[in-house]
């Protein structure tokens, strides 16, 4: 392989700053601003943590916060539980080929906005009430084909021949699944969830279609877009970080035990 050159280097190094300096210097300036002591959500006028206080004191805020915990534990545990069964189901029956992991992988890569507004309809016909239990449902159609992915990745390395040998030993096929190949999968199980939770804590275009009407269905990503359409404040910079520190560290977890899984 050629050696590139100290001015290639160099111009490489230029262009990878320039492009981490627009990924990141806004949400900097964002977390910065979000300790601004002033009104003004622009200018730097001390340090102070009140308006991380005074969102324990808004009760839209808590509401919002409520219903998005709820629709991501909920939706995060039933699609962990799907995922990882559809991700054991496709790789035993992997003799169908790719189209069967198209049709499951789509939701991944149809817009949100197609996929919105699809469930939105789907809800219709259906003639179902609109509330957090549609939201919680869209989030596992959602997020069902982020967990399959991950756990799949484990699966690839899964060594099968144990399984027969449980079977051999007189196990059941659910004995077999919780005493052998469960703990295998785990970490993946784990990661993938993580990564649910993550997902569903910030998504705003499938939520906002499904919610319905009403402040009983809000999330915190509506909450936030209908505080931001008024202008923005310092308590919409510390919100935006409180729900950014909670998505980075989730899926800072769920990135370490998938490269763990995949490192198996």
């Amino acid at each position: 392989m050629t050696e590139r050159s100290p001015a290639t280097r160099r111009t490489l190094w230029v262009m990878l700053s320039l492009v981490f300096a627009f990924l990141y210097i806004p949400i900097a300036v964002l977390v910065s601003l979000s300790f601004n002591q002033g009104g003004l959500p622009t200018v730097w006028s001390g340090f102070s943590l009140k308006w991380y206080a005074s969102l324990a004191g808004n009760a839209a805020i808590l509401s919002a916060a409520l219903n998005t915990l709820i629709v991501a534990l909920v939706s995060t545990a039933i699609a962990t539980l799907l995922g990882t069964l559809l991700a054991i189901g496709v790789e035993i029956r992997r003799q169908y080929g790719s189209g069967l992991e198209a049709l499951i992988f789509a939701p991944m890569i149809i817009p949100d906005i197609v996929l919105a507004i699809a469930l939105l309809s789907f809800f219709s016909l259906l003639d179902f009430t609109l509330g957090l239990h549609t939201i919680i449902l869209a989030h596992v159609v959602f997020n069902l084909a982020f967990v399959c992915s991950v756990v799949r990745a484990r699966l690839k390395s899964f060594d099968w021949s144990i399984v027969e040998a449980s079977a051999d030993l007189g196990a059941s096929a659910l004995t077999t699944f919780r005493r052998v190949t469960l703990p295998v999968i785990l970490p993946a199980v784990v990661a993938g969830a993580l990564l649910a939770f993550t997902l569903s804590v910030d998504e705003f275009i499938i939520a906002f279609f499904t919610a319905g009407a009403g402040r009983a269905s809000t999330t915190l990503p509506m909450q936030i877009y209908s505080m931001i359409r008024f202008g923005i404040t310092p308590e919409i910079n510390a919100l935006a970080t409180i729900v950014m520190a909670v998505s980075i560290t989730a899926l800072t977890l769920s990135q370490r035990l998938n490269r763990g899984v995949i490192g198996q």
